[in-house]
């Protein structure tokens, strides 16, 4: 049993204890009384990489600068694993009918992915992509009907992420093997989760689990010994988020 699982039977224990341990309906803060109402997460981000590799990826990479000479050895694998960091971000819901609202939740999210080379004749190297994004996910969300302070949903939609500040010339000077693997500048991603409301007299909170899966490629391609090995990188992402609205 994956994390995945392990998060969302959680919160699905955790919906269901409060769901049913009140006989009377709290007010939520009126959230679900306006058409339109606003609120903030926490959240808590877990990413890493699905690697598709070049073909001839396994090959030492050649360096130009000193005559083409192999500055490392024959690769033996590229991984990434689930990298941890954390997002804040502002929520704008709009309610459609009783059970469907849009709503956005533009995120300020930090989160260092990781790779991790493999030579056959020289130590393994760990990179660590560092980014910081906004996110704009847009999203259609389906609830249930409400049963004294609980009311469970499923989202969907799509988000775009815009990367803060540029990292595509930060390693100019830096040596062969110093290089960094960067990101693209921007990208968009499709999103499915699941969640609950939990009603309190002056607010409603929303415990929430994410899932995204990048569009296309993130990989911005340098001619070094670390991007040049890949042909495309997709970034897979799990969120919990709490909302407080």
């Amino acid at each position: 049993m994956n994390k995945t699982h392990y998060l969302t039977i959680v919160l699905l224990l955790f919906c269901a204890n409060n769901g049913f341990a009140q006989s009377v309906p709290a007010w939520g803060g009126g959230a679900d009384l306006k058409d339109l109402s606003f609120g903030f997460s926490f959240s808590s981000v877990n990413s890493y990489y699905k690697i598709d590799k070049a073909p001839n990826w396994t090959a030492p990479f050649l360096d130009p600068v000193n005559g083409n000479q192999p500055l490392t050895g024959n690769l033996n694998s590229i991984s990434s694993s689930y990298s941890q960091g954390f997002g804040v971000g502002f929520l704008a819901r709009y309610r459609l009918t009783e059970h469907l609202e849009a709503r956005i939740t533009p995120s300020l999210i930090f989160v260092d992915k990781t790779l991790d080379y493999t030579y056959d004749t020289s130590p393994s190297i760990l990179k660590t992509v560092s980014t910081t994004t906004i996110d704009f996910p847009m999203l259609l969300k389906l609830k249930s009907d409400r049963i004294g302070d609980f009311r469970a949903y499923i989202l969907g939609g799509l988000k775009y992420s815009q990367a803060v500040g540029s990292k595509v010339n930060s390693d100019v000077d830096a040596a062969p093997l110093d290089k960094l693997v960067k990101n693209v500048g921007g990208y968009a991603s499709y999103e499915t989760g699941l969640g609950c409301d939990i009603y309190f007299e002056f607010f409603k909170l929303s415990p929430e689990i994410k899932l995204s899966n990048s569009f296309g490629n993130v990989l911005y391609h340098d001619n070094n010994a670390f991007s040049s090995p890949i042909n495309k990188l997709s970034l897979h992402t799990l969120m919990f988020s709490l909302y407080f609205e």
